[in-house]
C-alpha cells in the first residue's frame, strides 16, 4: 500500500457583505453586462470591520475540521496560503492557530499568490510523507478588496474575498493526493503585481493587472501543467472526473478545458458568485462542490492554478 495525504474533510467562509455587479456600478464606471460578458463574474463577499484574511481563515479551518471530524488540538501543521495576510509578520498562519486554541503546532505562511493553495498542498504533502507532520490544515484565505483599486474597473470588478480549508493526515491507502507539480517565472512580473510593499515603498499598494497578456498566459500554462501532473501518475484527462481551478475568469476556464478536450460540466465553476478570491479560490471551489455533493468519495479531481510572479502549479487528487 502507498503511503498518501488524504483529505480528511474541506471547509470554507465568506464574509457577511455580498455585492453584484449592479452595487458595483454604483461605485464605479462599469455593468452587470460588462463584467458578465468579460468574466463570467456575477457577485463578490467583500470582508467588513472584524474580518480579516485570518479570521476567514480560522472560520473555513473550522468547518473543515467538522467535516473530518477532527478536534482542533491533533493538528501539527497548519500552512495558510494568501497575499494579504494580517499583518507583514507574525504570519497570519499563527493568528488562526491562536483562533483554533492550538497553542503548539508548526505554523507559517506561503506567498504565491493565486497558486499559493497548490504550493501549500504540496509542502504539507512533502512534510507528511517524510514524517514532519501527521495531520495538517491547509488554508488560502484572502481579502483581496483592500489591496484594489476602487477607481481601476478593470481590477476592482474581479475580486472578492474569502477562504477554503483542507484537514490532511497521512493514510496508506488508494485515497490522497497522487502528484503535484509546480511552476514560476519571475521574468513577468510587470503582467500582474501590486505595486507597493514593505521594502519598496514601505506601503500596501494596489493591483496592477495586464489583462489580456495574463489570459494568454493563464490558458498555456494551465493547459500544461494539468497534462504534466496527470502523466506523472499515468493517467489522462479521460480518468478526471473533476476539474476543480482557480476561479480568476470564466473565460479562462472554458479556454483551459477546450484545449485538453474535457467537457464543461466537469469543471467546477463558483466565480460567478465568488469571483477570484486568489489563494482561496481552489479549495473554496472544492468546498463548494464537495457540500453539493457532486464530488464524491474515491473519484479522480485535479486542483489546478495560475497567479501573479507567475506561479502556477495543479494536483492530481482521489478524494
Amino acid at each position: 500500500m502507498t503511503f498518501r495525504s488524504v483529505i480528511l474533510g474541506t471547509g470554507s467562509a465568506l464574509p457577511k457583505q455580498r455585492v453584484s455587479n449592479d452595487d458595483l456600478a454604483q461605485r464605479v464606471d462599469t455593468s452587470d453586462e460588462w463584467i458578465v460578458a468579460r468574466t463570467g463574474i456575477r457577485f463578490r463577499h467583500i470582508a467588513g470591520e472584524g474580518e480579516t484574511t485570518a479570521t476567514l481563515g480560522a472560520q473555513a479551518a473550522r468547518h473543515a475540521l467538522a467535516a473530518a471530524d477532527v478536534q482542533a488540538d491533533t493538528i501539527d501543521l497548519i500552512i495558510l496560503a494568501t497575499a494579504t495576510p494580517d499583518q507583514t509578520f507574525p504570519a497570519s498562519a499563527t493568528k488562526v492557530q491562536a483562533l483554533l486554541g492550538i497553542h503548539d503546532c508548526i505554523a507559517f505562511d506561503v506567498a504565491a499568490v493565486c497558486s499559493g493553495f497548490l504550493y501549500a498542498l504540496s509542502v504539507a504533502d512533502s512534510m507528511i510523507r517524510t514524517g514532519a507532520a501527521r495531520r495538517a490544515i491547509v488554508i488560502g484565505a484572502e481579502t483581496f478588496s483592500r489591496i484594489l483599486d476602487w477607481e481601476d474597473r478593470t481590477t476592482c470588478v474581479l475580486f472578492g474575498d474569502g477562504a477554503g480549508a483542507v484537514v490532511l493526515e497521512g493514510q496508506e491507502g488508494e485515497a490522497g493526493i497522487l502528484s503535484t507539480k509546480l511552476h514560476a517565472d519571475g521574468r513577468h512580473n510587470e503582467l500582474l503585481y501590486v505595486d507597493g510593499g514593505p521594502s519598496t515603498t514601505g506601503t500596501v499598494g494596489h493591483v496592477r493587472m495586464k489583462g489580456s497578456e495574463v489570459f494568454r498566459h493563464a490558458v498555456v500554462n494551465l493547459a500544461t501543467v494539468m497534462t504534466e501532473v496527470l502523466d506523472s501518475t499515468g493517467l489522462t484527462p479521460a480518468d478526471v472526473d473533476w476539474v476543480v481551478p482557480h476561479q480568476a475568469n470564466a473565460r479562462i476556464l472554458d479556454a483551459t478545458a477546450r484545449k485538453l478536450g474535457l467537457s464543461a460540466d466537469r469543471i467546477v465553476v463558483t466565480v460567478d458568485q465568488h469571483a477570484n478570491t486568489s489563494a482561496a479560490s481552489v479549495p473554496l471551489a472544492l468546498d463548494t462542490a464537495v457540500r453539493d455533493g457532486r464530488i464524491q468519495r474515491g473519484q479522480l479531481l485535479v486542483l489546478e492554478a495560475m497567479g501573479g510572479g507567475f506561479t502556477w502549479g495543479a494536483a492530481a487528487v482521489r478524494y
